[in-house]
């Protein structure tokens, strides 16, 4: 199982929850969970690019032109190369990836050297966002960034609105295969200048607002 498909998945059921939690209520997980995922690295710079479907690459195989292509990664995750047939991409690295052609090319020619270039970068259009709900003036769902706070999408929403709840917030995020449910006061966050809660967002991670019950 790919990384990809299981960030997906992953996330896939960080919705399920919040829209299962609309309905017995913002339940806060406990400190322990909550401290784990506070831990978790927010950056996506620390990490390298993950191949996934809709990718296209260009293979480039040094002195050997006619064995260079660029390819899209299949719905089956892999690609097509000269010579050596299907070779499995998604979930690799592009070094990996390169480092896997160059083993199966070593059956054909003598010491191949391969790059692998990502072109176009389809597959993590959904996973490496951030999303705002709940009672904000904008709802939405944005590209994450390193650095990216609790206060950076709530802006980029529009702020609360006028019913919100705004302490009653919750940041959700996926962390060890469970949704964790951190609680995040932003009225605190913008009328006292407390920034405890504006924490570094996590690309996946689900920002929800509750209305204020009248």
């Amino acid at each position: 199982m790919s990384k990809l498909f299981r960030v997906g998945m992953a996330i896939f059921s960080l919705v399920a929850a919040l829209a299962l939690s609309a309905c017995v209520g913002p339940a806060v997980s406990s400190p322990e969970q909550i401290q784990r995922a506070l831990n978790m690295n927010t950056s996506g710079a620390s990490g390298q690019y993950v191949l996934g479907s809709t990718d296209v690459v260009l293979v480039s195989v040094w002195r050997n032109p006619d064995l260079s292509i660029t390819v899209p990664v299949r719905p089956d995750g892999k690609i097509s190369v000269p010579l050596v047939g299907d070779v499995l991409a998604s979930g690799k690295t592009p070094q990996e990836l390169a480092r896997s052609i160059e083993v199966a090319l070593g059956h054909y020619i003598r010491e191949p050297q391969v790059s692998i270039v990502v072109t176009s970068m389809g597959s993590h259009e959904y996973t490496d966002r951030v999303r705002v709900t709940g009672a904000v003036m904008q709802p939405m769902s944005v590209p994450h960034r390193d650095g990216m706070t609790v206060l950076d999408v709530l802006l980029s929403a529009g702020g609360i609105n006028p019913y919100a709840a705004a302490n009653d917030s919750r940041l959700y995020r996926v962390a060890q295969g469970e949704v964790v449910a951190i609680p995040v006061r932003l009225n605190d966050i913008l009328n006292k200048g407390d920034i405890s809660t504006n924490y570094p967002l996590r690309a996946g991670d689900i920002l929800t607002v509750p209305e204020r019950s009248f």
